[in-house]
């Protein structure tokens, strides 16, 4: 499993890069929440990064944080996890993982690539490939 390290903000030229490297405008808005994602890996909610924005003295609609969230998602800077109905984290970690999600206080923790295997994948219907799969194994503290 990876251990996060401590989150590091990025500068605003860094953010404008990533965001025109993946094809996104890099307007006001989306350069301060890149540079809020940081740096460092790590799982956030879009709850949790609008409360880093008005601590930070961002005004931002929570609605402009989901949307610019899916945008990063869509444009692969960010991979969705969704562990519930209406329940959704996004990993600054795009490569090969999976997750624990640990149900007594809504942490995900990596596990890696390698470490697990999905077998039995069906045959995606005619013109349709798998994308990816994504496994989350639900823990509790013991």
């Amino acid at each position: 499993m990876k251990v996060s390290r401590k989150r590091k903000t990025l500068g605003a030229e860094e953010a404008v890069e990533r965001l025109r490297a993946a094809g996104l405008r890099p307007t006001r808005q989306r350069v301060a929440l890149a540079q809020l994602l940081g740096d460092a890996h790590r799982h956030i909610s879009a709850e949790g990064l609008h409360r880093e924005a008005g601590k930070a003295g961002m005004p931002v609609a929570l609605a402009t944080i989901y949307n610019t969230l899916h945008q990063f998602t869509e444009a692969k800077l960010l991979r969705e996890v969704v562990v519930g109905s209406g329940r959704s984290y996004f990993d600054t970690n795009t490569g090969d993982h999976q997750h624990f999600y640990c149900e007594d206080d809504g942490t995900l923790i990596d596990i890696e690539g390698n470490a697990i295997e999905v077998a039995g994948v069906p045959t995606p219907p005619k013109g349709m490939a798998v994308d990816r799969v994504d496994v989350v194994v639900r823990v509790k503290r013991s």
